[in-house]
C-alpha cells in the first residue's frame, strides 16, 4: 500500500458488538495512522454508538456488510462478527481489494478457512488473524528465547484455556451454530495458536481428542456470569486434545469455561526442549541445568529488564496488535499472525471436535 506522510489508512469495522468494543476499536484508537470510516452491525443501534465513539466526522453507519464494501476508500475492514460468518465476510472483503484482519477463530473448520487463505493469495491481499496474545510481554519474550535456541528443540508442550466457572451467557457464545463450538474454539484456539508460534511447528500428523457437556443443566452454577440457559447451551463445556507432529512433538491442549480445578489458567502455555524448558504458570519461568545444577529462572518483564524482547515495550496486547497489523500494511511487510498459521490452528481445532465424536485418530494432511 503507498501512502503519503498526511495519509490515513481507512478502516471499516463489520460487527460493532463486545470483541469490537473490547478490543479492535480500542486498539485502533491508539494508531495514529488510522481512521475509521465505517461501521456495519445487523443491529443499527449498535452501529450508530460505534461510530459517535470511534468514527470521524464523515463517518458511515450500515447495516449491510456488503453495502460497506462497496465503499472504494476503504483500505481495510476488521471483522469482528460470529465465527459462522467469518469466511464469507473474509472473502468478499478480500474480493473487494480490502485487507482484512478477522477475529479469532479464523473459521469454524478447515473448508471455510482454506477459502479464505486462497482469496488472500488470489487477491494479493493481507489476511490476519486476531491472536493478540502473542503481543503479551510473557509471550514476546519466551518467543525469542526459543528462536534464539535457549531451549535446544522443542519436543513437548501443553496449551492451557482452563477457566473454573466462567461460561459467557451473552451474544452467541452458547450455540453451537453461531460459533461452531464451546471453549475449544473460543479460547483453547487462543492457547494453541500461542504454542505452536513458540514452537514455529506448524505440521500436524494426527490428534485425539474428548469434548464433554457436563454442566448444561447444573442450577446454582456458581458462574461468574451468571447461571445459563440449558436450552441455549449447545455447546461443550470442557475439551481436551492430544496432538502429534510430523516431527514426533507431541502438544496436550486443555480448555474448559467449567471445570472443577483450582489450577486455573488461560491463554498460556509450557514448552519442553532439549536444552530447557518453560512456563508461565506464575509468572514466565525458565528451567534448564547450568554447572551441573538445575536451575530455574523468574524472567523480570518489567520495561527495561528484557533482554530478547526489542519491540515496543508500551501499551497492552490490542494496541500492540492494531500497530503491528496496521503498519503491516503502510510499510508491505508481514502481519504478526500468518492466515497460513492460522489455518493450521483450525485444522487442529477441528480434529479434536471429530475425534471427539468418532472416537478415533484424525489424520491431519493427508
Amino acid at each position: 500500500m503507498s501512502i503519503g506522510a498526511n495519509d490515513k489508512v481507512r478502516v471499516g469495522i463489520i460487527g460493532c458488538g463486545g470483541i469490537a468494543n473490547g478490543k479492535h476499536l480500542i486498539g485502533l484508537k491508539t494508531v495514529p495512522e488510522v481512521d475509521m470510516v465505517a461501521f456495519c452491525d445487523i443491529i443499527k443501534e449498535r452501529a450508530e454508538a460505534a461510530c459517535k465513539k470511534y468514527g470521524t466526522p464523515d463517518a458511515k453507519v450500515y447495516t449491510d456488510y456488503k453495502e460497506l464494501l462497496c465503499d472504494k476508500s476503504i483500505d481495510v475492514v476488521h471483522v469482528c462478527t460470529p465465527n459462522r460468518s467469518h469466511s464469507f465476510i473474509t472473502v468478499d472483503a478480500l474480493e473487494a481489494g480490502k485487507h482484512v484482519m478477522c477475529e479469532k477463530p479464523m473459521a469454524i473448520n478447515s473448508e471455510e478457512a482454506k477459502k479464505m487463505l486462497d482469496a488472500a493469495k488470489r487477491t494479493g491481499k493481507k489476511l490476519t488473524i486476531g491472536y493478540q496474545n502473542r503481543q503479551r510481554n510473557d509471550s514476546l519474550y519466551l518467543k525469542d528465547a526459543a528462536d534464539h535456541g535457549e531451549f535446544g528443540d522443542i519436543y513437548y508442550a501443553k496449551a492451557f484455556a482452563i477457566r473454573r466457572r466462567f461460561v459467557p451467557t451473552w451474544g452467541v457464545f452458547l450455540k453451537e451454530d453461531e460459533q461452531g463450538g464451546g471453549p475449544l474454539i473460543d479460547i483453547g484456539t487462543h492457547a494453541l495458536d500461542l504454542t505452536l508460534w513458540t514452537m514455529n511447528n506448524y505440521k500436524p500428523k494426527y490428534c485425539v481428542g474428548t469434548t464433554y457437556h457436563k454442566f448444561r443443566y447444573q442450577t446454582q452454577t456458581g458462574n461468574a456470569c451468571g447461571d445459563w440457559d440449558p436450552n441455549e447451551f449447545t455447546v461443550e463445556d470442557s475439551a481436551f486434545g492430544f496432538v502429534v507432529m510430523e516431527n514426533g512433538a507431541t502438544i496436550s491442549l486443555e480448555s474448559a469455561w467449567a471445570l472443577n480445578t483450582l489450577e486455573v489458567r488461560e491463554a498460556q502455555t509450557l514448552i519442553c526442549g532439549t536444552k530447557g524448558g518453560a512456563d508461565m504458570i506464575h509468572g514466565l519461568r525458565f528451567n534448564s541445568v547450568e554447572n551441573n545444577r538445575q536451575i530455574i529462572k523468574e524472567i523480570d518483564l518489567n520495561v527495561g529488564a528484557v533482554d530478547y524482547f526489542s519491540g515496543n515495550a508500551g501499551g497492552a496486547p490490542h494496541e500492540r496488535e492494531a500497530y503491528q497489523w496496521i503498519h503491516s500494511i503502510i510499510d508491505d511487510k508481514d502481519p504478526c499472525v500468518l492466515p497460513e498459521q492460522a489455518y493450521v490452528v483450525t485444522q487442529i481445532l477441528e480434529g479434536i471436535y471429530e475425534s471427539a465424536k468418532t472416537g478415533d485418530i484424525v489424520f491431519l494432511n493427508k
